[in-house]
């Protein structure tokens, strides 16, 4: 096996790849990166069983084949390669990558022990790439860290008609986002839906961000097994998650709320502000006000305390007082992108709904309040 590829390709190549790696594995070959050399072209693939990334590029093939080599120390060396072409071969049970006068030279891997990557499934539809990624950045946000609970660590892929709808929770907060998307033929009533791994699903995202469009792939008949995401030359695969998420639509009724209008970057930036005094797990509290037209953002306690007043715009309820965990609020503020944001406010304990405030309201995030206010 001998190539040579120029040294900007051929690191965004391994890069990309190199995503699939798992941090840690019992099996020692999962941490491998299969480069496969053909006719002008060069495939990198990395697969640990719960994802798959492959990619293709030209590249100056002399002769054909394919190496196991380990991917991280490979994407190691990639990043210090100097400026120019890069040559690589294989060498008994070494694979050599040379470029500006530089050698590096890595042990094999066994490729017989490696495993087949899982082919994508066929195409069911495509959505613009941008979109997509942004979307999926907004739920992601809300969906849970704790590996025991598997099924609220995924991101749940709805797909009806034209639309998509996108969800995640942990428990204590809800977030959904809605999105035309394409679908490859007529789906007529048919609904399909996916559980997918929050982390996996938002790196697939952000790295065909600049795509155009990315082609989704997935059996509509099957609950379980794989689905696929393509634009251009890379290729991402992921396996769901067993199960689904309990339905949101009676918990995003908010039936007698208060309603208030804010300015959210400044809403955020005040939060930030006063919670550098919060305790760890201390709530910051908001206290909206219709007769003065203001919400004050305070927290801390005793004579450690940080307060801030803003306007804001508020119908129903004369007053309402709310707190929330500072790092859930920052980051359900922080996912929305329009300079006003609409909350609906039962009070303490109780559910808080956040939106975009725009027809369809397309992205809204839920959260619970604190029961004990500041």
């Amino acid at each position: 096996m001998e190539f040579r590829v120029g040294r900007g390709v051929f690191t965004d190549a391994v890069g990309w790849a190199a995503r699939a790696l798992p941090s840690k594995s019992p099996v020692p070959v999962l941490g491998g990166l299969l480069l496969e050399a053909g006719a002008g072209r060069l495939t990198v693939s990395g697969f640990d069983f719960e994802t798959a990334a492959r990619i293709e590029t030209e590249a100056d093939t002399a002769a054909p084949g394919e190496v196991l080599v380990l991917g991280r120390r490979l994407l190691d060396i990639c990043r210090v390669l100097p400026e120019g072409p890069v040559s690589c071969a294989v060498e008994g049970t070494r694979f050599t990558v040379e470029a500006g006068g530089t050698r590096f030279g890595l042990s094999t891997l066994p490729r017989e022990e490696y495993p087949s990557v899982p082919p994508a499934p066929g195409s069911y539809g495509g959505v613009d790439a941008a979109a997509f990624a942004a979307a999926v950045g907004q739920v992601a946000v809300a969906a849970g860290r704790d590996d025991t609970l598997p099924v609220l660590t995924g991101v749940q892929l709805r797909l009806a008609g034209d639309e998509m709808t996108l969800s995640a929770s942990d428990r204590y907060r809800y977030a959904v986002r809605r999105l035309e998307w394409k679908p490859a033929t007529e789906a007529g009533d048919v609904v399909v839906e996916a559980l997918l791994p929050a982390r996996r699903l938002l790196d697939a995202a952000r790295s065909l961000s600049r795509c155009g469009t990315v082609r989704i792939g997935l059996d509509p008949g099957a609950d379980s097994g794989l689905v696929g995401f393509e634009g251009g030359r890379m290729r991402a695969v992921v396996r769901r998650l067993e199960g689904r998420l309990p339905g949101y639509g009676s918990l995003f009724e908010l039936a007698g709320a208060s309603v208030a209008w804010v300015d959210r970057a400044a809403l955020a930036e005040a939060v930030r502000r006063v919670a550098v005094v919060a305790e760890a797990n201390s709530p910051v509290r908001l206290d909206f006000s219709a007769g003065e037209g203001s919400v004050l953002v305070r927290a801390g306690y005793a004579d450690d305390v940080a307060a801030q007043r803003l306007p804001v715009e508020l119908g129903g309820a004369g007053e309402v007082a709310v707190a929330f965990a500072p790092g859930y609020l920052l980051d359900a503020l922080n996912s929305f992108e329009g300079e006003r944001l609409r909350l609906e406010l039962l009070g303490a304990g109780q559910r808080a709904l956040l939106s975009d405030g725009a027809a369809g309201e397309a992205h809204r995030h839920l959260l619970m309040s604190v029961k004990q206010l500041v």
